[in-house]
């Protein structure tokens, strides 16, 4: 299998989950070696590599590190992008420091790729206001690839051109071309309030994110209220945050699933040490393409994991502060 470093893409293409846990195992001892902070976490938990033999085993760093420290591999070089989480006003962002953006580019096109099919087949339309607005949003960034690498003529970003927007969807709708509103949550429900129409056929995907801007509501009332106001079946969820390079995608309104690059544990909420492959707790997630910051991370998220991998997200940790990419819990 092709290293870490050596060829990226070749890295990413050939996971797949009869070695992801020896690659896990193996990324881990590699991350326990160089990169310090998290040498330094392991020894706190008396994690010694020679004695890690399961994935459930191999320590993960709280996300919050990410808010107050830079997380590299020692030998970092000059990282190439920075992902900043949104936050709320006066809140410190997390930062997400990437050296090689090619890992990021090959874990987001296999996962959508996966999820989707092939990403040249879909024009892509983009609602995230005041996340356009910074520089540095995971968010945006994706988006930008997927719509660097579908290329289709109608792409595009928008803010508050809500008419464009409406006139564009309803041109594509009768085209037969696969279209993609990818829009983050309060952003969709006020378009979508302002202008009912039918998008029957077109796939909306939301992105999580009320940022304060209205009141919160579970994922089913959101939903709910976007396949009134559209016409739709179903909607779609995309689960993603600063501090990871893999996605998770549910198509319909069922369970998330993760690319093949991401694999979801839950742990007890009063024993952050006690890691189960199923069940209800906070998700802790290992993230392959996180090879030159942390692969295994402890989020603050709720959620319920089946058997199959397969999860759903229920809303934050009540001491946790509010993230972009979260909603309540039902």
């Amino acid at each position: 299998m092709a290293e870490f470093y050596t060829n990226p893409k070749q890295f990413i293409q050939e996971i797949d989950r009869t070695n992801f846990d020896a690659v896990a195992i193996h990324l881990f001892q590699f991350q326990y070696n160089h990169n310090s902070l998290y040498r330094r976490y392991c020894q706190a938990l008396g994690r010694d590599p020679e004695r890690v033999s399961s994935v459930v085993q191999i320590p993960f760093l709280p996300i919050s590190f990410f808010k107050t420290h830079s997380i590299l591999n020692d030998e970092r070089g000059r990282a190439e992008l920075i992902f900043e989480s949104s936050g709320t006003t006066g809140e410190v962002p997390s930062r997400h420091y990437i050296q090689d953006i090619a890992l990021y580019q090959a874990a987001l096109t296999e996962g959508f790729t996966a999820a989707f099919g092939s990403v040249s087949e879909w024009t892509i339309l983009a609602l995230l206001p005041s996340y356009l607005e910074r520089g540095n949003s995971s968010l945006v960034h994706m988006a930008a690839q997927l719509i660097s690498q579908s290329r289709q003529a109608d792409n595009g970003f928008y803010l508050d051109d809500w008419v464009k927007l409406s006139d564009t969807l309803k041109r594509l709708k009768n085209t037969g071309k696969k279209v993609l509103l990818l829009g983050v949550t309060f952003a969709l429900l006020d378009f979508a309030q302002a202008y009912p129409m039918d998008l029957n056929g077109i796939v909306v995907m939301e992105t999580g994110g009320m940022k304060g801007r209205r009141e919160e509501w579970t994922r089913q009332q959101v939903h709910d209220f976007l396949k009134r106001q559209w016409q739709l079946s179903a909607v779609a969820t995309e689960y993603g945050m600063t501090e990871l390079l893999s996605q998770a995608y549910a198509s319909a309104d069922g369970r998330l699933q993760a690319a093949k690059t991401m694999k979801v544990f839950v742990r007890e909420e009063n024993d952050p040490l006690s890691v189960f492959t199923k069940g209800r707790g906070v998700l802790n997630i290992i993230d392959l393409a996180n090879v030159q910051s942390c692969a295994f991370i402890a989020t603050e998220d709720l959620g319920r994991l089946y058997p199959d991998g397969s999860f759903e997200v229920l809303g934050r940790l009540d001491h946790s502060a509010l993230r972009g990419c979260s909603l309540m819990a039902l």
